[in-house]
């Protein structure tokens, strides 16, 4: 494992990344030795700093729970970030492009938590009973390390690449509505450019929120109330650069649009 003093300077490269719009280079290519438990470990220290500095934590993402991001980043299994206040829009936002490196868009659900959830055992059935409404959500991708040959190591200590969340205005219940059948038509400048439908996340997107608050049970932690929390894409990510205009169809959950500038 990474030692405190390797863990606080990758967080401190990390911020500093965050702050100037940069890139680094992989963790795993200087430290071949680090693990999942270093990544999280550099995440923590990085997310202590940003709320030092002011910024609240609004909720989480989770991230790789589809066959399509798998197959998209060849990482095999989930992960997790934090979300700040700050990176929240609403539909119809104009997007600062300037603001991310490696800009994309994945398709999502998102989960507002009406009570806490915690592990270590969470099922299904309790986050549906824990979760007050769905609402449609696009997430952009910003990664601060660099793409070619990066492990689930990388992408962890760099907050699972979260960029920022454009939120719809459709909310659903769980019992008012199939989540696994809610569809998604993405496109870019008026071409879809993809498709898929929650289903494809876990098998059902609320899976995700039990399986993180299972996994931040292992860290000592819970998910609250009034948390939101981003289940995890349905289509694979995509690039997107300033001056397009993204526009996401979710059927019965109705529409989310917004520009890059």
């Amino acid at each position: 494992m990474l030692s405190p003093d390797d863990i606080a300077a990758i967080a401190g490269e990390l911020a500093e990344a965050d702050r100037t719009h940069g890139v680094i280079p992989r963790i795993t290519a200087r430290y071949p030795d680090a693990t999942v438990e270093d990544s999280y470990a550099i995440q923590g220290v990085w997310r202590d700093r940003m709320i030092a500095g002011g910024r609240r934590l609004v909720g989480r993402k989770i991230g790789l729970t589809s066959r399509a991001m798998q197959q998209a980043t060849g990482i095999t299994e989930p992960d997790y970030g934090v979300m700040f206040d700050d990176t929240v829009f609403d539909s119809g936002a104009e997007i600062p492009t300037a603001r991310f490196s490696n800009v994309r868009v994945e398709v999502e659900l998102a989960f507002a938590l009406a009570r806490p959830l915690a592990g270590p055992a969470c099922t299904l059935a309790d986050a549906l009973a824990a979760i007050d409404y769905a609402v449609p959500a696009l997430e952009v991708l910003n990664s601060h390390i660099e793409l070619e040959g990066r492990t689930i190591v990388d992408t962890i200590a760099d907050n699972a690449a979260y960029g920022a969340m454009v939120l719809g205005t459709e909310r659903r219940r769980p019992d008012e509505i199939d989540l696994r059948w809610v569809p998604a038509l993405l496109s870019r400048n008026g071409e879809i450019e993809e498709t898929g439908v929650a289903a494809g996340v876990l098998g059902h997107p609320a899976t995700g929120v039990a399986w993180l608050a299972n996994k931040v049970a292992q860290h000592g932690a819970r998910l609250e109330a009034g948390e939101l929390i981003l289940a995890g894409s349905f289509t694979r990510p995509m690039w997107v650069s300033r001056g397009d205009e993204v526009r996401c169809d979710y059927g019965p959950m109705g529409v989310i649009a917004c520009r890059f500038v």
